[in-house]
C-alpha cells in the first residue's frame, strides 16, 4: 500500500511540473520581451501578449497550400509534443521524477533533434525559396550546435559519473559545495548553443522576416491559425527547456527531491526568481550586440563547440 501511495505522489508531482511548464513557457517569452523593450526605453506589450497571441491564433481557420502533404499537418503536433517531453524528462522542480528516468542527455538532444528534423522536412514539403533556405540555415546551426551541446553535457556527466540528469542535479545540488573550472567554460559554451538553438541574437532574430537574416521564421511561413499557434508555444517550451537545462547544470540549488511537497512552494519560487535574472540577462544580451552574417555561424558555434572540449579536457586533466 505504502507503495502505491508513493508512486501516486510521484506521478502527481510529475504532472504538476508538465502543467506548469507548459503554462508558464510563453510567460517567460512575454518576460524576455518585456525586458528587451524596457532595455530599449520602450513600454512593451506586457508579459502576458504572447497569450494573447495564442488565442488569436488558435480561434482562426487555418489556411494551407493546396500541395500540403500529411507532414505539413503533423509537424506542429510533433514539435510541440517534442518540446513538452523534453521539459518532462529535465528536472525542473524535482530530482528523480517518473519521466526524468527514461531518458539521458542523450536522448535529450535526440528529442530536439527529432523536433528539428521534422519542422525542417515541414519547410521543404510546400516548395517555397524560403522554407527551403530556412531549413537548410537550420541544419548547418544544428550541424554544429549539436556537438557543442553534447560536449557540455558530457562535462556534467563526468563529474557526476552520470548521464542521467536528476542523478547530475543530485551530485551538483545536494552534496557538498564545489567550485569546477570545467563547468566555467561548459556554461559560457552553453549560453552561446542556447542563443543559436533558440533562434535568438546574433544567431538570429525572432522577430525578423528579411529574407537575407531570418532561420526559424522562414521555415513556418506557411503556417497559419492553429498550427502557428503550436510552433510558437512550443518554441516556448524550448527556450523554457534550456533555461531548465541551465538551471539544472549550474544553478541546481533549490530543486527539491520528488514527492515533497512541502518543498514544493519553495523550489517553485527558486524556479521563478532563476527564470527571471536568466530572461532578463538574455535580454540584456540581445540589446548590447548585434546580429551577425550567417557565414560567421559557424565561427561562433565553433567557439562554443571549443569551449565545451576545453572544458571537458580541464576537468581530464585537473579533476575539477
Amino acid at each position: 500500500m505504502s507503495n502505491l501511495v508513493e508512486i501516486t505522489a510521484l506521478v502527481t508531482f510529475q504532472l504538476a511540473q508538465l502543467l506548469l511548464v507548459v503554462l508558464a513557457a510563453p510567460l517567460l517569452t512575454g518576460w524576455v520581451s518585456q525586458c528587451q523593450c524596457w532595455l530599449q526605453n520602450r513600454s512593451g506589450a506586457g508579459v502576458l501578449q504572447p497569450y494573447r497571441v495564442l488565442h488569436k491564433l488558435f480561434v482562426k481557420d487555418a489556411v494551407m497550400a493546396h500541395n500540403a502533404s500529411w507532414l505539413f499537418r503533423v509537424t506542429p503536433y510533433i514539435v510541440f509534443g517534442c518540446m513538452w517531453l523534453a521539459a518532462a524528462i529535465i528536472p525542473i522542480l524535482a530530482v528523480d521524477l517518473p519521466f526524468s528516468r527514461a531518458a539521458d542527455v542523450i536522448a535529450l538532444v535526440g528529442v530536439f533533434g527529432l523536433a528539428r528534423i521534422f519542422i525542417a522536412l515541414a519547410a521543404m514539403d510546400i516548395g517555397t525559396s524560403f522554407g527551403t533556405m530556412g531549413a537548410r540555415r537550420e541544419m548547418l546551426v544544428s550541424f554544429l550546435a549539436e556537438p557543442a551541446l553534447l560536449m557540455v553535457l558530457f562535462t556534467a556527466s563526468m563529474i557526476s559519473h552520470s548521464t542521467q540528469l536528476p542523478r547530475i542535479v543530485d551530485a551538483l545540488a545536494h552534496h557538498q559545495f564545489v567550485l569546477y573550472p570545467s563547468l566555467a567554460f561548459a556554461a559560457l559554451a552553453f549560453t552561446m548553443v542556447l542563443l543559436a538553438e533558440n533562434a535568438r541574437i546574433p544567431v538570429d532574430n525572432p522577430n525578423t522576416h528579411l529574407e537575407l537574416t531570418m532561420i526559424h521564421e522562414a521555415m513556418i511561413l506557411e503556417y497559419s491559425a492553429r498550427h502557428l499557434a503550436l510552433i510558437e508555444w512550443a518554441s516556448s517550451l524550448k527556450l523554457f527547456a534550456y533555461f531548465s537545462i541551465g538551471i539544472a547544470l549550474f544553478l541546481p540549488y533549490g530543486i527539491t527531491e520528488a514527492g515533497d511537497w512541502a518543498g514544493l512552494p519553495l523550489a517553485i519560487l527558486w524556479l521563478c526568481l532563476k527564470l527571471m535574472l536568466a530572461g532578463a540577462a538574455l535580454a540584456l544580451l540581445e540589446t548590447l550586440i548585434a546580429k551577425m552574417r550567417i557565414f560567421r555561424v559557424p565561427e561562433f558555434l565553433g567557439t562554443a563547440f571549443l569551449l565545451a572540449v576545453l572544458g571537458l579536457l580541464i576537468h581530464f586533466l585537473l579533476k575539477a
